[in-house]
């Protein structure tokens, strides 16, 4: 360890966390025993010291004191806002249907949906056989089934090809793994069947008895394995049908739209391979359809006498291919939709006259619609600068009618069914927003900021009509996976722009807005992009007039949180307050420890460290490694405390360092979820009172905490 990080260790003190009359809060300090400061030496020129690599022992009672006692803190520096999160709670409440259902889809037999009960915190699972006047069937009551339980997912329920058995998998730690349940829907009855360790996804043999679902690594918590239970077996007995031994892949199993064919998906970020075998044949031995091939990313699906296969061999935006069934190789392909330099092919869907396609071009998603005869395709028309369309739930073949959804920022999310012979569209539902909500009231833009190197960076915009300008601005970003931010709406998001708040979004390189390799230039060596992109259209905005850096704040989540974390050490005095959610931060640490979770599928997308060229820049970045003794902006940072996709330790650790080396009085909070993991609080409630406290956060620094909305 260097002199100046042991001096630094050994001067601070842990202070206790004293609340007197009119004594401002004292933040706790993360002090470690000297034996527990971790070096790390990748070669004779690079020592990393790192003084609080401790918090990762969450069985040390010391760890939890420490982030119980930074709960503390956040409690304590916040407490003035309290009246304010209260009334936000009741605005976010207020403004949604507390008894609320979805549109219910159709598969089979029956219609499924999901209602919503007010005081309740999860949905009720249901069906009515036939017709929608049909008596009602609960599957499943989330809220039984959570009783006692801090946090309660339903991770992934299918039902049995006779309609007559549910099998789901329940998650009761927010980490991901949970056990495998099943009901008997004639009887009502629970059966004794219990899958102890399950993740992901789970796939039904059409032999209304066999259920194939995935296992993770004991230690990554990587889905690798596939296993075949079948229903009265003992689960400790079940066959393991596949396992990817390479530990960049992971894992899923789902049965085809035609039900012909179980599928087992094996991906990592540059490669795929599928393997599959017939849907009622399950004791059968599961055939490769593609063999992998380094930077052959395929999605495969079945129709007819085909496999169709959505790829990116010769095509960065990816083309659309089939090969017959019998003859599955490539020297059989034959091309469906070719590929186009400006259009990102995302998705496909099947009906028995009619392939649709959702495409993005210039930062939009659009539906294209074409008659398997190849005559008369064409787009549907959504008319707004930003929004988003998807394709919903479509189960059913036969039919002409096409499931979507369409928000933007000023729409709430709706539910369309299309017909696609007539080309008229039937609005089902649009969510209720209550409260007096009109979208006439407000005004979205869509924009473009010319990034540092010539690339044009899309942003989205919304704002109520007369706002003033300069306004407090609340900018997001993400920026990886090639996960595109989009421009929905959000009741939420009300209770910032009615106090006069300009919410939007920069579609930094990073993601896909702009087709491939709009994401590869923000990965791995072109990562800084990402980061560059989201400060190159902060200072933009500002320049337009749209805010000043004492009133432009920023979120970002998980990888989105490594972004805010980047530009804080980038541009400090560019932000009034910056909200990191679980945030991976600490780059090097984790690309480097092959037992965290995701570590080794993720080395495509930041790079190995093993390698000297990888290390250095991802060392350049890394948010935890680049904190200097500066100001920095107020920061609000959350943590799950079973989360295994940014393991808590990392947001604990950047904020322990941060409050060591900070140079400014600015806020400094830690909000650690103790009975949560990546997603955070489970239930609906919950959620909006997280909600309501990051809003206070903002609207308290804004000078805005009294604010009325209109």
């Amino acid at each position: 360890m260097t002199g100046y990080l042991r001096s630094l260790v050994l001067s601070l003190s842990i202070f206790p966390l004293v609340l007197a009359a009119q004594q401002a809060p004292v933040a706790p300090a993360a002090t470690p025993p000297v034996a527990a400061v971790r070096p790390h030496r990748f070669d004779e020129f690079t020592v990393r010291t790192d003084p609080y690599y401790w918090l990762k022992e969450r069985s040390n009672p010391e760890v939890i004191k420490y982030l119980e006692d930074e709960n503390a803190y956040t409690k304590a520096v916040m407490a003035h806002t309290e009246p304010l999160q209260e009334r936000l709670y009741e605005e976010l409440k207020g403004r949604v249907l507390q008894n609320d259902q979805s549109v219910p889809f159709r598969e089979g037999n029956y219609f499924y949906y999901t209602r919503l009960v007010e005081g309740k915190n999860y949905p009720i699972y249901a069906r009515k056989r036939g017709a929608l006047s049909a008596p009602e069937e609960i599957l499943i009551d989330a809220n039984a089934l959570a009783e006692g339980k801090p946090t309660f997912l339903i991770r992934a329920w299918e039902i049995s090809p006779r309609e007559d058995i549910l099998a789901f998998s329940v998650d009761t730690t927010g980490g991901r793994v949970g056990s495998v349940r099943f009901k008997n829907l004639t009887t009502g009855a629970m059966l004794s069947d219990v899958i102890p360790r399950s993740i992901g996804s789970i796939a039904w043999a059409e032999d209304n008895r066999t259920l194939f679902y995935t296992k993770p690594d004991s230690v990554s918590v990587r889905p690798y394995q596939v296993y075949r239970h079948q229903l009265g077996a003992d689960p400790a007995a079940d066959k393991m049908v596949y396992e990817d031994k390479d530990e960049t892949y992971y894992v899923s199993v789902f049965k085809t739209k035609s039900r012909g064919y179980i599928m087992i998906q094996s991906s990592q970020t540059l490669a795929t391979e599928y393997s599959y075998i017939r849907a009622d044949q399950p004791d059968a031995a599961f055939h490769i359809l593609f063999p992998r091939e380094r930077g052959h990313e395929y999605y495969a699906d079945h129709f007819g006498d085909y496999f169709y296969i959505l790829s990116n061999d010769h095509a960065k935006n990816f083309r659309l291919m089939r090969t017959p069934v019998a003859r599955p190789n490539r020297a059989n392909w034959e091309e469906v939709i070719p590929h186009r330099a400006d259009v990102l092919i995302e998705e496909f869907e099947f009906f028995r006259d009619y392939l649709v396609l959702s495409e993005r071009k210039d930062g939009l998603v659009q539906l294209r619609v074409r008659p398997w005869s190849g005559k008369g395709e064409y787009y549907l028309d959504f008319g707004e600068p930003a929004y988003l369309a998807y394709i919903s739930t479509n189960r059913e073949f036969d039919t002409p009618l096409l499931r979507y959804v369409y928000t933007s920022l000023t729409t709430p999310s709706s539910t369309y069914d299309y017909d696609m012979r007539t080309r008229q569209k039937t609005l089902l539902k649009r969510d209720s927003i209550l409260g007096g909500f009109d979208p006439a009231n407000y005004v979205t833009e869509r924009l473009y900021t010319t990034a540092r190197d010539g690339a044009r960076v899309p942003v989205s915009l919304v704002y109520r009509k007369g706002v003033a300008r300069p306004a407090p601005l609340f900018l997001t970003g993400y920026g990886s996976y090639g996960a595109s931010s989009d421009p929905t709406f959000s009741s939420d998001r009300l209770s910032l722009l009615d106090r006069g708040f300009v919410f939007a979004i920069a579609h930094i390189r990073g993601g896909s807005e702009m087709g491939r390799a709009w994401y590869e230039n923000g990965r791995q060596l072109q990562k800084k992009n990402t980061f560059n992109d989201f400060v190159d259209v902060a200072d933009d905005l500002i320049k337009r007039g749209y805010t000043s850096s004492d009133r432009l704040f920023a979120r970002g989540a998980s990888a989105g949180g490594l972004l805010m974390g980047a530009v804080v050490n980038m541009r400090p005095e560019l932000f009034k307050g910056v909200i990191a959610g679980v945030p991976y931060v600490d780059v090097i640490t984790t690309m480097m420890d092959s037992t965290i979770p995701l570590t080794t599928g993720e080395y495509d997308e930041w790079g190995n460290p093993h390698d000297s060229t990888f290390y250095r820049y991802m060392l350049s970045y890394s948010p935890y490694d680049n904190v200097e003794r500066k100001a920095y902006p107020n920061m609000l940072i959350t943590a799950g405390l079973y989360d295994t996709q940014v393991l808590y330790v990392e947001p604990a650790k950047w904020t322990a360092k941060m409050r060591a080396m900070k140079t400014d009085n600015n806020r400094l909070i830690l909000k650690t979820n103790m009975e949560a993991g990546h997603g955070g609080a489970s239930g609906r409630y919950k959620h909006w009172r997280d909600v309501a406290f990051e809003y206070a956060f903002l609207l308290d620094l804004a000078g805005m905490g009294d604010k009325p909305t209109p």
